[in-house]
């Protein structure tokens, strides 16, 4: 196999190819131009649509040509693929925005400099609304739409599970329109592979359906698996919803406590999916009477420090080390945590602690405030919080002249006092 193939097998990505033989000899023989889609629905992806990435970030080490192809014009429809439901349609201003937003977090993983290192392939990003929203619809049918057998198109799966629910005209020309992004790519830019989730191979094996008509071409699909926690939880969701990119949405203290705190079943899997660790350094975690609990911190530390960079992951680690220490530990160890800002006359006056308490990340109302008091689990500083009517005043201030919170054994939060 591969080298560059044997990599991402070794590191548990993939789950199917199109050929994978030919698709190997292809690789040893010549660098090869290849592509994966991300469809801007959001101002911001969240780690579960990262795998892909990843992926291509290995494939990009290893010589070969990345296109990162931003859906401006796919987008505009909606793919149903994995979808229970209709997708909201956007404004065309709402797509530009949410391109531009993704560019810049791909770019964490993927290298698109002008000039990357020698043996780097170089990575384009491309928009398909470039060449998608200016179609000749009747043209398009001509050209394009005479080679899909719509029999065919509803044997798989992504079709099938929306038939019941019902299925739209407009999203039922979403593999089309997909399949032609891939005629493109091969036509100028001599793509020769596709590469995404396995909920995506209907859409991967008609694109290289329709190149094999069109071009009397051979081109190939590489998926990946989809990834799910041990406990049966979707990749990337949490207890606040999904983990995104974006610092605004989802921030970098709680980014790195969300990869600090998986379950011991999946760190190694997936230090092998989301770090560059070597596959030799990360099998170092995986010998005996190594603490797990190291092996997590060091997920968190890299995935943090890809994503939102060294400075923001030194933060987080440091204020991961002060939750479990002393909640009084030093106010430089703590930058990294979520933080309230409250006058120093309301803490005077003394506030509720439910009424607190739900006014951070800890609790979302004060019926959760008071589920948290009474189940034991509320803190304040180094006080057990027991009394759902308790008052918090300014005698709950430290040393450092700031209230810790923290709710069950690893949720904090900071209230600073202006």
């Amino acid at each position: 196999m591969n080298k560059a193939l044997k990599t991402l097998q070794d590191r548990g990505f993939i789950k199917e190819c199109t050929n994978m033989d030919a698709l190997s000899a292809l690789m040893d023989k010549e660098s090869v131009t290849f592509y994966v889609g991300a469809d801007p629905t959001g101002k911001s992806l969240h780690i579960g649509h990262m795998v892909p990435f990843f992926a291509m970030h290995h494939l990009q080490l290893a010589g070969h040509n990345p296109i990162a192809l931003v859906g401006g014009g796919t987008a505009m429809i909606g793919d149903p693929s994995g979808k229970t439901e209709v997708r909201k349609m956007l404004t065309p201003e709402e797509v530009a925005s949410n391109c531009a937003s993704i560019k810049e977090q791909l770019g964490t993983v993927v290298d698109f400099s002008e000039t990357p290192p020698a043996g780097v392939g170089k990575a384009v990003m491309l928009n398909n609304a470039d060449w998608l929203t200016n179609l000749n619809y009747i043209d398009f049918l001509r050209e394009i739409g005479r080679h899909f057998s719509v029999n065919r198109m509803l044997t798989f799966e992504s079709y099938k599970a929306r038939l019941e629910r019902g299925l739209s005209f407009i999203e039922f020309n979403y593999q089309l329109l997909q399949s032609y992004d891939f005629l493109t790519l091969y036509r100028e830019h001599g793509c020769r592979l596709q590469i995404g989730g396995d909920d995506q191979w209907g859409n991967i094996v008609a694109g290289i359906d329709l190149i094999r008509k069109t071009e009397s071409a051979e081109c190939y699909g590489l998926t990946f698996n989809l990834i799910a926690r041990s406990d049966g939880q979707k990749m990337g969701k949490s207890e606040k919803g999904a983990v995104f990119l974006d610092p605004e949405l989802y921030t970098p203290y709680d980014f790195y406590q969300y990869w600090r705190n998986v379950n011991d079943e999946d760190v190694i899997r997936f230090l092998k999916l989301f770090t560059f660790l070597s596959l030799e350094e990360i099998a170092t975690y995986e010998q005996e009477g190594v603490n797990i609990n190291d092996a997590k911190a060091r997920l968190a530390y890299e995935q943090t420090k890809i994503i939102h960079g060294v400075e923001e992951a030194e933060k987080a680690k440091a204020a991961a080390l002060a939750m479990f220490g002393s909640a009084s530990a030093g106010i430089e160890n703590r930058e990294g945590m979520n933080f309230l800002e409250v006058e120093r006359s309301e803490l005077e006056a003394g506030i509720p602690v439910l009424t607190l308490f739900a006014r951070t990340d800890l609790a979302s109302t004060n019926s959760d405030a008071r589920r948290l008091v009474n189940g034991g689990g509320a803190w304040v500083g180094e006080t057990k919080i027991t009394d759902p009517k308790a008052m918090i005043d300014l005698s709950y201030l430290d040393e450092v002249g700031e209230i810790l919170l923290r709710a069950g054994k690893k949720r904090y939060f900071r209230i600073m006092v202006r």
